[in-house]
């Protein structure tokens, strides 16, 4: 079975060379990324309330996902909530098999509510929460449906991904799971809206953060001033571990204290207040946003974990290219991976499956070639693999 693999050398200047390097990060509460997580959550919930009645995932595409801001009206000490924010769950399900209805609004709304109920804790999903559901209908009869055992592709797509992550790439990364991790048991003042911009010139990198503060939480500006000084300290603390570089930290630079002018909110989201979101506006399945690198503009949160190549591509090619960066270490300092379907074929037989290899000084194509083809054909080989690990919430999506 050919699979058509292609591996080449790149001749191109090592992320780690070149001059400056841009690196963003949304945090897990910005709306965009709140939409992602709505969308992979629904599919997720789907496809175990498909799996448990029929034995297997049915078709569907949660991937259209709409947050839109409410209003409220922070103060120190504690503020209001005015208005609610709204999130529209958009996509395709099978709703009906053999005439009988499924339960797919429950379980999709059921699922968003939970949601958001862990990732944004200081949100009251009940009160401040609008979830409406218009996920299209569908009827079909088992014997129509989509054999998922032929795991034919559903379009003609691709997927991207590169590794390892630059030190810029890591500390952006590892800057927003810190704050959106162990930190919070310090820091409650801190919301999960956090978004990260890394910016490297030669050896300084810039971390730019903007962190939503909880009002509640924060008596005064005093109080707010210090809990940004916390931070950025324990930013600093973490930034070491992942780089000698010079590292410089500014946390919410629109801040105006004389003029009164601070990032609090009530629920530690800015969407609280107009800011709205859309699936796929935000980090790629990298966990990135990575302009020096090359990306896909393929939404892959939502999208069904059987048959839908933007999604399995690029899940693949990153866990992939990751695989290969670590077992060949020695001679292969960066891997580009593209890989592209063909509607109706086998998903584990692309049109193309690229890996362009950046060697390590001495090394030789010849002798990594063969090893990077055989990852690779191995990866496609278990593609099928990946629809459990998706399911089971153990791929990154964003």
């Amino acid at each position: 079975m050919s699979r058509n693999i292609s591996v080449e050398e790149l001749v191109h200047t090592p992320i780690e060379e070149q001059p400056t390097e841009i690196v963003e990060r949304k945090g897990i509460g910005h709306p965009d990324s709140v939409a992602d997580g709505l969308a992979e959550t629904v599919s997720r919930a789907l496809s175990t309330m498909y799996k448990e009645r029929f034995g297997r995932i049915l078709h569907h595409n949660t991937d259209q996902v709409e947050v839109v801001g409410g209003q409220s009206a922070p103060k120190f000490g504690g503020g209001t909530f005015l208005e609610p924010a709204y999130v529209l769950l958009c996509g395709r399900a099978t709703t009906s098999v053999n005439g009988e209805r499924l339960p797919y609004r429950t379980v999709a709304v059921h699922a968003a509510h939970d949601y958001l109920q862990s990732a944004c804790t200081n949100l009251n999903v009940d009160d401040d929460v609008i979830i409406d559901c218009k996920i299209g209908q569908g009827s079909v009869d088992l014997r129509g449906l989509y054999d998922t055992r032929k795991q034919l592709a559903n379009d003609t797509s691709f997927g991207v991904s590169f590794a390892p992550y630059s030190e810029t790439e890591t500390l952006a990364l590892k800057t927003e799971e810190l704050i959106n991790g162990p930190l919070k048991k310090d820091l409650k003042e801190v919301g999960q809206d956090i978004k990260v911009m890394a910016v490297r010139n030669r050896d300084k990198i810039r971390i730019t953060i903007a962190a939503a503060m909880v009002d509640r939480y924060i008596p005064d500006k005093d109080h707010y001033r210090s809990v940004v000084a916390e931070l950025k300290e324990r930013v600093l603390d973490n930034a070491v571990k992942h780089t000698d570089r010079q590292v410089v930290v500014d946390i919410n630079t629109g801040d105006n204290y004389d003029s009164g002018i601070f990032y609090l909110t009530v629920t530690g989201l800015s969407w609280e207040n107009g800011d709205d979101g859309s699936v796929g506006r935000g980090n790629r399945n990298t966990g990135l946003i990575t302009p020096y690198r090359p990306m896909s503009l393929e939404a892959v949160a939502g999208k069904n974990p059987v048959t839908h190549v933007g999604k399995l591509y690029n899940i693949l090619a990153h866990e992939t290219g990751h695989r290969i960066a670590k077992e060949l270490e020695g001679s292969v300092r960066e891997v580009w991976i593209r890989i592209v379907s063909q509607i109706g074929k086998p998903i584990d037989q692309p049109q193309t499956a690229a890996a362009q290899i950046i060697l390590q000084s001495g090394a030789k194509l010849s002798k990594a070639k063969p090893d990077v083809e055989s990852i690779l054909d191995d990866a496609l080989g278990n593609i099928d693999k990946l629809t459990d690990k998706i399911v089971a919430g153990k791929c990154r999506i964003f």
